[in-house]
């Protein structure tokens, strides 16, 4: 997990999976769509997706497809909406302690 939340940390890599998520693509198209970088940086980019498993690629030839997996990416939502789940019930059990501590010393 921690690889993909690594991998995600960077705005281009968010960029490139909103691109691939519902079609995929050849790695000289996802490159054209930011011209302000090099298609050997967007290579190296893919190549972290693929390591964090948050893209798939395919061989077609000499092109390299690529298409966001939708499952890992299920994988990390869910880790993700747990911990903020587990983040909001610890600071309820703070807030109820300290409301609580609060009365006790008022009354």
């Amino acid at each position: 997990m921690d690889t993909a939340l690594k991998a995600l940390a960077e705005p281009r890599r968010r960029e490139i999976l909103k691109l691939v998520w519902t079609a995929e693509l050849p790695a000289a198209e996802i490159a054209a769509a930011f011209s302000d970088v090099t298609r050997s940086a967007i290579s190296q980019h893919l190549g972290i997706l693929r390591e964090a498993a948050l893209v798939i690629e395919r061989r077609e030839g000499v092109r390299r497809m690529y298409r966001a997996n939708t499952e890992e990416m299920k994988r990390v939502r869910n880790f993700l909406e747990e911990y903020w789940l587990d983040s909001l019930d610890r600071l309820r059990d703070v807030a109820e302690t300290a409301e609580r501590e609060k009365g006790n010393t008022n009354g």
